[in-house]
């Protein structure tokens, strides 16, 4: 396993991070989390990426659990904030009194005295910049996290949000999430030069576009049962951004590339992300241990040169 620095940051996290969205809590019985949590732990992953929206709580109930066993020390967490939480008004968004209420909870869930990374959880208009930077400051101080970062910020605004934190003697934004993979390319156009000039660390979420890049979906051929594509109550964004004939014709070609290195279009599609220096960790999702041990496999490849530039003519990159 690699291990990247974190932006211009001291952290340092392994080059695959383990989510816990849509698994652990949700879908994933408990047997079947320590199993995925021990793999991935064993296979050298330090960097475990988590939310208090995820199935509302219990994935920090569930990996928090599932962690106990190993130092604290050893492992690198990272929850968000904003997300809804309850019925109330103040409830959601990044309000001072919504982050220091949740990441109270947030902590008690985990069991921990401290999260390493806390993240915005997309922005929130209604509330000021001003307000939601001295709060995580607030936290930092207090010792109750030690890093804080945006997910799906854009670069203008993580821009203005850094200045004024400079302004008000804050530490500024150490990491950024942003969905990146070979059929969401946007990220290379801003996000990523901005991040690389402000030191700020990129943890990047669904290398697999939802299971097109694994060539799940065939041409031709309705989504199977069981997919994201063909659940209705969860498919918005598979169906918005992936999802369509023109990415299963692609996908399937990938599928063929990665049959050439003997590897699957799964590890290929990660191991490409982590081919962009602007990438710390690429998270990534697994619903049982030998799934989740494929994935470990996209730390150890190593494209050849010419068959990069043959994906990347495959998936050219797009305008942000």
């Amino acid at each position: 396993m690699e291990y990247r620095q974190l932006g211009k940051w001291g952290l340092r996290v392994s080059c695959l991070g383990m989510g816990t969205h849509m698994n652990l809590g949700h879908s994933c019985d408990e047997a079947t989390s320590r199993a995925m949590v021990r793999a991935a732990y064993e296979g050298g992953v330090n960097f475990f990426d988590t939310a208090n929206a995820y199935a509302n709580g219990d994935a920090e109930r569930m990996l928090g659990l599932c962690l106990k066993e190993y130092p604290r020390s050893s492992v690198v967490v990272l929850s968000k904030v904003s997300g809804v939480m309850g019925p109330g008004p103040n409830d959601r968004g990044l309000s001072a009194k919504h982050i220091r209420e949740q990441c109270d909870a947030s902590l008690r869930r985990l069991g921990m005295e401290y999260v390493d990374i806390y993240l915005c959880h997309r922005p929130h208009t209604d509330t000021p910049l001003e307000e939601t930077i001295r709060a995580m400051e607030d936290l930092a101080r207090a010792g109750k996290i030690l890093y804080w970062g945006v997910s799906e910020w854009p670069a203008p605004l993580i821009v203005q949000a850094n200045a004024l934190a400079r302004q008000l003697g804050a530490r500024p934004i150490a990491a950024s999430e942003p969905r990146y993979n070979l059929l969401y390319r946007q990220p290379e156009s801003s996000l990523f030069p901005t991040t690389a000039e402000q030191g700020i660390g990129n943890l990047t979420f669904s290398p697999l576009g939802h299971g097109v890049l694994a060539g799940i979906y065939k041409p031709g051929e309705p989504a199977p049962p069981g997919t994201r594509a063909a659940d209705a109550t969860d498919n918005a964004v598979t169906l918005q951004l992936y999802y369509n004939e023109e990415n299963k014709r692609k996908a399937a070609e990938l599928v063929r590339i990665a049959e050439e290195l003997r590897t699957s279009a799964a590890v290929l599609s990660t191991a490409w992300c982590l081919t962009n220096p602007n990438v710390s960790s690429v998270i990534f999702g697994a619903w049982t241990e030998p799934e989740l041990r494929e994935n470990l496999k996209a730390a150890d490849l190593r494209i050849p040169e010419d068959v990069r530039r043959r994906i990347e003519e495959l998936f050219p990159t797009a305008g942000e």
